[in-house]
C-alpha cells in the first residue's frame, strides 16, 4: 500500500488546525530568556516544553536543525525526541536543514531525513537548489517513495538572497531569473495535482521579499518565513502572494517562542498567529 502523500496530509491538517507552521529554534538568547542553560539539558527542557505546548495545536512544527546540532550527539538525541513528540501529538514535522549536495551524498541526506527506517525521519525537509535542480533528484525521489515532502529555497527572506536568486539565466534582461527557474521546477514536480489539491513539493518564499513579478503558484505549499519578529505581516502576504495565498504556510518562530516558557502562553501565541491568517483563501 502506497503511503499517503505529504501534500494530502498537509491539506487535511491545514483545514483542521489552521495554516501556521510553528518553529522551534533553541537560540541561546531565547534559552537564557526562559531561564535555561545553553547546554544539552537546557536544550531538552526548552525543546520539549515547546513540543508539549505547540504540537497538539498547530498543523506543522519546524525544528531548526542547526540549534540542535551545535550540542553534538546529545543535541541530535534531543532532536529525535522532538520529532517523536510532535508526531505523537498529531503535527507534521518539517525539519529545517537546507541540505543540498550531489549524487550519493544527496541520497544519504535524503535517507537520513526521509526514509522511515531513520531515527531522524520527518515529514518534510528544506533543501537548497543552488548546485542545480538536478542535484535534488535524490530528495524528490525518496520523498515520493515514502510520502514525504520537500521545500525548495526560491526567494528567501535574507537580504543577501537577491544576489543569486534575482540573477538571470540566459541573454541579458530577457533571461529567466534563478528564482523563477526554481519555481518552474517546483511547479513541474507537482504536475498532475488535481484542482483544489496540494502537491508534496513546496517552495520557500519569504514574507519580506517586497514586490515580485514571479509566478508563485506552484501547486504546492509555500513556506513563508519572516513572519512576526522579522517584520513580515498578513498584509505583506496578501500583497506578495495574491491568488497564490491559498498555498501559503506562514512560519513564525521567535515571536511565538518569546511567550515562553509558560506552555499556556506559548499555545495562546500560536493560536493568535494562526488566527491572523485564517481569512486567507483556503487551500
Amino acid at each position: 500500500m502506497s503511503p499517503t502523500p505529504f501534500g494530502d496530509r498537509l491539506h487535511d491538517l491545514l483545514e483542521d488546525r489552521g495554516r501556521l507552521c510553528a518553529g522551534i529554534d533553541p537560540h541561546p538568547a531565547l534559552m537564557d530568556a526562559w531561564g535555561m542553560t545553553d547546554s544539552a539539558v537546557g536544550l531538552e527542557r526548552f525543546a520539549m516544553t515547546a513540543v508539549e505546548a505547540l504540537a497538539g495545536t498547530v498543523a506543522v512544527v519546524k525544528p531548526q536543525s542547526a540549534f540542535f546540532e551545535r550540542h553534538g550527539s546529545a543535541g541530535i538525541a534531543v532532536l529525535e525526541k522532538v520529532v517523536t513528540g510532535c508526531r505523537d501529538l498529531g503535527s507534521l514535522v518539517l525539519l529545517d536543514v537546507k541540505r543540498g549536495d550531489i549524487g550519493s551524498t544527496a541520497q544519504a541526506y535524503a535517507d537520513a531525513y526521509l526514509a522511515p527506517t531513520s531515527p531522524l525521519a520527518v515529514d518534510a525537509v528544506t533543501v537548497s537548489p543552488f548546485l542545480g535542480m538536478g542535484s535534488l533528484d535524490p530528495f524528490l525521489a525518496t520523498a515520493a517513495q515514502h510520502g514525504a515532502g520537500v521545500f525548495v529555497l526560491a526567494l528567501t527572506s535574507n537580504p543577501e538572497g537577491p544576489q543569486f536568486q534575482h540573477a538571470r539565466v540566459g541573454t541579458g534582461s530577457t533571461g529567466r531569473t534563478v528564482a523563477g527557474t526554481v519555481l518552474d521546477a517546483v511547479r513541474q514536480a507537482n504536475a498532475g495535482v488535481p484542482p483544489g489539491g496540494l502537491g508534496s513539493v513546496g517552495a520557500v518564499v519569504g514574507a519580506t521579499i517586497g514586490e515580485t513579478d514571479e509566478d508563485l503558484d506552484v501547486d504546492g505549499p509555500l513556506l513563508v518565513p519572516g513572519i512576526g519578529a522579522q517584520g513580515g505581516s498578513v498584509a505583506d502576504v496578501r500583497r506578495i502572494f495574491g491568488p497564490a495565498a491559498r498555498l501559503v504556510l506562514p512560519s513564525s518562530s521567535r515571536e511565538i517562542l518569546a511567550a515562553g516558557p509558560d506552555k499556556h502562553a506559548l499555545r495562546d501565541a500560536a493560536l493568535r498567529a494562526a488566527d491572523a491568517f485564517s481569512d486567507l483563501a483556503t487551500v
